[in-house]
């Protein structure tokens, strides 16, 4: 395929996740407060777009709580900082089942909630943008299964678009993009959508570039995306991204490392990011234009 580099890239900032990165680094926010704070300084830094998960303030293990979520929301659209605001919505699939020797029943871990319970907060915190797993998937765990049934993907995305949220499609394989496409031509996702391309998480699609121009391919041409790879990649992703005409995402739930013995925060991982994409002669876009090319509505803060 001929080299399309995008001109104008925006840059996605992972804050927090939901893996089990608390205690590595002292970086990781936990608090509504930590996560709120650390959201804004990356947008400072030239994100456009935060993506927010919430932890047990106390343990920093990742919850699904509509509160937290509501507090991380208001901080955010009360700072003096302008940021496209992407909430997940992937929690509430997590089945963890036995040994093998006996996998039923389903062990302490499994969280598996209803296609309500699964957006609560989306309803409640309206975002701009929220994420929607497009697909099951093994993880490193050994027992772990992240759930996503097309008939919860269906319900899921239905309520999002009736709210007037975003669904950011996350692609872990190429599987799960040819299941966004349906639901796209089932008219439960509007055309354009948004996809993130998930690279190198176990056990989804290896980041080497042979799968991710597998995945890039699969993208509609009239569709957005963004691309991340975990780890030590993080970084030669963001210039592979813009090279193959996506826009980019670096944050704390994808690598906690600047640099060897380095641990980051946030704004300096959105920081490295920038000064790669802009040394590669493209520009780097605010929310505002975000918005305008993905067809969003600033949203006000939500009254009590």
């Amino acid at each position: 395929m001929p080299l399309e580099m995008t001109q104008e890239v925006f840059i996605t900032c992972a804050v927090t996740g939901s893996g089990g990165s608390q205690d590595r680094s002292p970086h990781v926010p936990r608090s509504p407060k930590q996560i709120a704070d650390s959201a804004i300084a990356a947008a400072r830094a030239g994100a456009a777009v935060v993506h927010c998960h919430v932890r047990d303030p106390d343990t920093g293990v990742p919850s699904r709580s509509t509160k937290l979520f509501r507090e991380v929301t208001d901080r955010i659209r009360e700072a003096d900082v302008d940021v496209v605001l992407n909430l997940t919505a992937g929690t509430g699939g997590d089945v963890m089942f036995g040994a093998p020797s006996s996998p039923l029943p389903l062990a302490k871990g499994t969280d598996m909630a209803s296609a309500e319970e699964r957006v609560a907060h989306i309803a409640e915190c309206l975002p701009e943008i929220c994420t929607l797993d497009c697909g099951t998937m093994n993880f490193a765990e050994a027992d772990y299964v992240m759930t996503n049934t097309p008939g919860m993907l269906k319900a899921m995305g239905s309520m999002m678009n009736e709210l007037g949220v975003k669904p950011e499609i996350e692609a872990f394989d190429t599987g799960h993009l040819w299941l966004a496409k349906q639901l796209v031509a089932d008219g439960v996702l509007d055309s354009p959508a948004l996809v993130q391309l998930c690279m190198g998480v176990p056990w989804g699609a290896p980041d080497d570039l042979n799968t991710f121009m597998a995945m890039v391919n699969n993208v509609p041409k009239d569709w957005h995306w963004s691309a991340f790879s975990i780890g030590r990649n993080e970084m030669p992703y963001v210039a592979a991204a813009v090279l193959a005409g996506g826009n980019v995402r670096v944050g704390l739930e994808d690598n906690l490392w600047l640099a060897k013995g380095q641990l980051a925060t946030n704004e300096a991982l959105v920081e490295r990011a920038r000064g790669i994409i802009e040394a590669m002669g493209a520009k780097v876009i605010g929310p505002a234009e975000v918005r305008q090319k993905l067809g969003l509505t600033k949203r006000a803060p939500v009254a009590a």
